[in-house]
């Protein structure tokens, strides 16, 4: 059993180099050794050539769960739902649940019983987000296009009734609202939000 090596590994997640010089290996031999040390429930794969220590997993916290996300999909951004709660604009309260946007595909990783969701978006909308904490996430004006962009395609539900609007700066959502589709635009100001035409 390799735990002891593995837990020198001083990083939140890491890939084949990292895995092969903890345990002086050939990188060719670390990923035997990944696949292994997955099924024998020691390591957690996020996705080719990135894994992190199940105890590590199990002892992450909200921010760890975040930058993991961001490396799920490379590039990502902390969004929707998730980041209204983050930044505590909404009365819904999500669990085990991570959601983010991203220019190249949709998809979903589980992991045990959290599940990160990647939701495509145009490159020409892939702005409005910052570092914080380490990882990458929408400010909240962004995080309401992103959610009323989805809406206005039919492939999102937010519960406008649970966001605290008195938190946003509704200047900056006009401005970046001219960005995105006449439809999403219309759907705002349906919603009492400024968009600008």
């Amino acid at each position: 059993m390799k735990l002891k090596e593995l837990r020198n590994i001083q990083k939140l997640y890491f890939g084949y180099q990292e895995l092969a010089g903890a345990l002086d290996i050939s990188s060719a031999s670390a990923r035997v050794a990944a696949s292994r040390y997955v099924r024998q429930g020691l390591l957690i794969r996020i996705k080719r050539n990135l894994y992190v220590l199940r105890e590590t997993w199990e002892k992450a916290g909200r921010k760890q769960r975040f930058l993991i996300a961001n490396m799920g999909q490379v590039p990502s951004y902390i969004s929707l739902l998730t980041a209204l709660d983050y930044y505590e604009i909404t009365t819904h309260v999500q669990r085990d649940f991570v959601e983010s946007m991203a220019v190249t595909r949709t998809k979903e990783i589980r992991i045990d019983q959290t599940v990160f969701t990647y939701t495509r978006i145009k490159e020409e909308l892939y702005f409005g987000f910052g570092r914080k904490n380490g990882f990458f996430i929408a400010t909240p004006e962004k995080v309401m296009l992103d959610a009323f962009y989805l809406m206005s395609y039919g492939r999102y539900y937010l519960d406008l009734s649970a966001v605290n609007a008195d938190s946003l700066n509704f200047d900056q959502i006009a401005a970046m609202s001219t960005r995105f589709p006449s439809k999403t635009r219309r759907l705002l100001k349906k919603h009492g939000y400024p968009a600008k035409a």
